[in-house]
């Protein structure tokens, strides 16, 4: 599989639009472009059992994030609040930026 171009960043706030989760907001924790998916702040939890270990003796159930497709997230608008496409903009230095499709803001991290 070659190296996919994902929409989102580190630190962007998503909707998710399908699965199990949607309609939930949160912050995307990580992004994974080579697989197309990535993790999302209290979405898609998964139970992982433990053994216990030195840094954790008790071992046990633990819950945490598992990754999903990046195609089942949306971009929300940090201004308007809504999920949208991002266009590309080219800034007066010549830099590329995201821009809302809605409202024309430009969408940093």
């Amino acid at each position: 599989m070659a190296n996919q171009k994902v929409h989102v960043k580190k630190g962007d706030s998503v909707l998710v639009i399908t699965g199990k989760d949607v309609g939930k907001k949160g912050k995307i924790l990580a992004v994974e472009p080579k697989k197309n998916r990535v993790f999302v702040e209290g979405i898609n939890i998964v139970k992982r059992h433990t053994k216990p270990t030195q840094a954790s003796p008790q071992g046990g159930i633990k819950e945490k994030e598992a990754a999903i497709a990046s195609s089942n997230v949306m971009l929300l608008c940090p201004k308007c609040s809504k999920p949208t496409r991002i266009s590309k903009k080219i800034m007066p230095n010549g830099a590329l930026a995201r821009q809302c499709k809605h409202c024309g803001e430009v969408i940093e991290k």
